[in-house]
């Protein structure tokens, strides 16, 4: 249960990240929720992005690992 968890917020991580990043390089502003509650340039979207892709891919390893 644990791992799947850790998983799922890896993922969110990811999609805010990747959504707050693509507004601002497509867009007039950023998409996603994160924008709503926080001013994050592109670069933070992008290191958001590649730290849910890290604790995506170590939350479904080790649902893997378990399995």
């Amino acid at each position: 249960m644990k791992n799947e968890a850790i998983a799922v917020i890896g993922w969110i991580a990811l999609v805010q990240g990747a959504l707050g990043a693509g507004g601002r390089m497509f867009g007039d502003k950023p998409w996603g929720l994160l924008h709503r509650w926080w001013d994050i340039p592109t670069a933070g979207y992008l290191v958001i992005a590649a730290a849910g892709i890290a604790v995506a891919l170590w939350g479904e390893s080790a649902k893997r690992a378990k399995a």
